[in-house]
């Protein structure tokens, strides 16, 4: 506005005075003096800690934060900057604009952190320095890592998992929800019994944790127990072992049911003969005959328990000779079924008799004629259950169909490695009650790899990773079983290996 009006405008500068100690030019300030001879003349870091020594466990990689608290950090992240800042003392005399790591090597057992802090000094300039605090580690096993390192079978509390079937095919699933979840990382000690596995903890509180992680994917129920080992009447503290067993239902998938009376009208006459098509936290039951299904959680199902009539060891594999649909696909609990007419025969019949069955399905959107299916035979089995004879007018299908079969496509690349696998938790085996007979878990884990490839939603609450072992050359031969249901390869994940990273490193340092 001066200069349009022809005002003649004075420039502001800005002052400058001499610094008393040194005489250079510097910007005013309360003190007189400039930054560097402030200085020399007052350290805003005296008084502050700049070696601390911190306990660090090297079995668990955890701090110890006094007085008995130990807090797991890797290096360099932002709990461990936390840890170390809250271990200075005096720190509150000053005020704190940032703090960082200082690389050093790993295995120097040393942590620098590099600190920036204000104070106000001589008549309220405020001055900013940065220092150096050195960490030193010293190793100190916590409370239980050394209880397990002295005894390892020194365990608090037992988690007993159990199932009263012929097969180990819910343990295998389980043990994949275990995994990618990371429910038993607490766990000291883990031990393959028949029938289940056992679960050893050091502390009571984690394997409370471990079971209530185990309720909400299966069904169970539990009871408990302690044990007093050891006490001190002065100071009246007890020491106890507490072991908890856990019943998991003894229902799996592909189960027939017979319904009791009374379970079969609560769920509104449902059944009496029904199909288990999924376990979780919950029992998916399915007619059949009618598409109808429930579910049963496991307060109604220990309320009213009951076993199954055939399981799938008793399976019987059938050829589809005609299909005529019925009905349109419908979704049951994240499962397509459609209502079909079928006429089969039993692949053990041929050459000897020419015996057909007509019966309804619920597979009518996945067989067509010269398909394979594998069903529970009715018409020629011996059932002896009391649920079943409490049905008097009750009319039994000659077959149940259960799930379509690829067994015979199979058997092309049978023996050949998958492109994919699982990784497995470290067990010891229990031979002590009964010797395991290995080859039947091995064809039981065969079976389950299978029906995790037939059943897509099965995969999606696990970890599948990609096999090294399974080369591109056998990619020709995969044509040989085409059309056998396959895990997709955007589902795989990169198993990550430590050498490997090792490896790549000292590469990119050579070149």
């Amino acid at each position: 506005m001066a200069e349009e009006a022809g005002m003649f405008k004075v420039q502001q500068t800005v002052g400058s005075v001499l610094c008393c100690k040194c005489g250079i030019p510097m910007a005013p300030n309360a003190a007189n003096m400039c930054v560097r001879c402030l200085r020399s003349e007052v350290d805003i870091t005296e008084g502050l800690q700049k070696h601390v020594i911190i306990s660090w466990c090297p079995e668990c990689q955890s701090y110890l934060q006094p007085p008995r608290t130990w807090i797991k950090a890797e290096l360099e992240s932002k709990e461990l900057l936390t840890f170390c800042v809250k271990r200075l003392k005096n720190l509150n005399k000053v005020t704190l604009a940032n703090a960082e790591f200082v690389w050093t090597e790993p295995h120097s057992k040393r942590i620098k952190v590099k600190l920036q802090v204000r104070k106000e000094v001589l008549n309220g300039v405020i001055l900013e320095q940065a220092y150096i605090v050195e960490y030193v580690q010293t190793d100190h096993m916590c409370e239980s890592c050394s209880r397990v390192q002295a005894n390892p079978d020194q365990w608090v509390a037992a988690v007993q998992l159990r199932q009263h079937v012929s097969h180990r095919r819910t343990f295998f699933y389980l043990e994949q929800l275990i995994l990618k979840h990371d429910a038993a990382v607490r766990a000291i000690k883990i031990k393959q019994v028949d029938e289940g596995i056992d679960f050893f903890f050091a502390n009571r509180s984690h394997a409370l944790k471990f079971m209530e992680f185990v309720g909400k994917v299966v069904p169970i129920k539990s009871r408990n127990d302690k044990q007093l080992v050891s006490h001190d009447s002065k100071s009246n503290n007890y020491n106890y072992k507490y072991t908890f067993s856990v019943e998991i239902c003894p229902i799996c998938r592909e189960d027939l049911i017979c319904l009791p009376p009374k379970v079969a009208v609560s769920l509104g006459n449902l059944g009496p003969l029904v199909l288990c098509s999924k376990v979780s936290n919950n029992i998916v039951l399915l007619d059949p005959f009618t598409l109808r299904h429930a579910f049963i959680d496991a307060d109604q199902y220990w309320r009213a328990p009951y076993r199954a009539l055939l399981s799938g060891k008793q399976l019987v594999e059938y050829i589809v000779l005609d299909v005529e649909s019925l009905s349109s696909e419908v979704n049951v609990a994240g499962s397509k079924y459609s209502l079909a007419d079928v006429q089969v025969a039993r692949v053990s019949d041929f050459g000897k008799n020419d015996t057909i069955f007509i019966m309804r399905t619920h597979l009518g959107h996945l067989l067509n004629p010269g398909d394979y299916a594998l069903g529970y035979d009715l018409y020629g089995a011996n059932n002896n259950d009391t649920e079943l004879d409490k049905y008097k007018s009750l009319v039994l299908p000659d077959a149940i169909l259960v799930k379509k079969s690829y067994e015979e496509k199979r058997q092309k690349t049978r023996g050949k490695p998958r492109p994919w696998k699982l990784k497995s938790m470290n067990m010891e085996v229990d031979d002590s009650s009964r010797k395991l007979n290995e080859k039947k878990i091995n064809t039981e884990y065969q079976d389950f790899l299978e029906e995790l490839e037939e059943n897509p939603e099965m995969t999606f609450n696990i970890s599948l990773y990609r096999n090294k072992e399974y080369q591109l050359s056998e990619m020709a031969s995969v044509t040989d079983g085409e059309d056998v249901p396959s895990v997709p390869l955007e589902q795989l994940l990169d198993e990550l290996d430590i050498n490997d990273e090792e490896e790549d490193d000292e590469e990119s340092m050579t070149e």
